[in-house]
């Protein structure tokens, strides 16, 4: 691993904006990335599986480990529905030597750089255009009209903190994106030693 490389990369991005599927190939071609698992409150999707997409906990047990300081970020993203990144997750990758991926909203994103400060490279995945944004979210079939409606609000409103990330990056074509991220974390040129 190049010692330019950050320890830890956050991708966030407005709900439907391609930030997950980003995130998804990166782990399944590069061994050196592990994907930190967030938390929530919110209930499992059918084809969610606890320790892998969520860490699902209950919202009194998210309340307790708030108190208890367990979190490196968390959010209150939806009325009720709690997000998180335990600080046990974090060291979990950590010790195995990786570099530690975030898939997480807006907010959680801006915090954790925050945190992290210069170990990490923060990007902000931006969708061409909401009409564009609100195809995708209707293509993926698993939100109602009003939460796609609530999400396109959202989107408006989480595209204005884009310039407090380290790299705008706008998913148009996915396979240049993926290219793009590859070149920017894997393949980007090693400064000569000493410098």
């Amino acid at each position: 691993m190049a010692n330019n490389t950050p320890k830890i990369v956050i991708f966030s991005a407005p709900s439907g904006a391609g930030k997950t599927t980003i995130v998804r190939h990166l782990l399944k071609n590069f061994e050196q990335f592990g994907f930190s698992i967030s938390a929530c409150t919110r209930s499992k999707r059918p084809h969610e599986i606890d320790g892998k997409d969520y860490y699902f906990i209950s919202l009194e047990e998210f309340q307790q480990k708030i108190k208890e300081n367990a979190f490196v970020e968390w959010e209150e993203v939806y009325n009720g529905s709690f997000y998180g990144t335990l600080k046990t997750e974090v060291k979990r990758l950590l010790d195995l030597g990786k570099i530690v991926l975030f898939d997480v909203d807006v907010k959680g994103g801006i915090a954790l750089k925050k945190y992290f400060d210069k170990d990490a490279l923060s990007i902000f995945v931006a969708p061409p255009s909401l009409e564009v944004l609100e195809n995708r979210l209707r293509n993926r079939k698993s939100d109602s009209e009003e939460s796609i409606q609530k999400r396109l609000e959202k989107c408006k409103y989480e595209m204005t903190f884009s310039p407090q990330f380290d790299v705008i990056l706008e998913n148009n074509i996915l396979d240049e994106t993926l290219e793009t991220v590859e070149k920017m974390l894997i393949k980007a040129p090693q400064p000569p030693k000493g410098e």
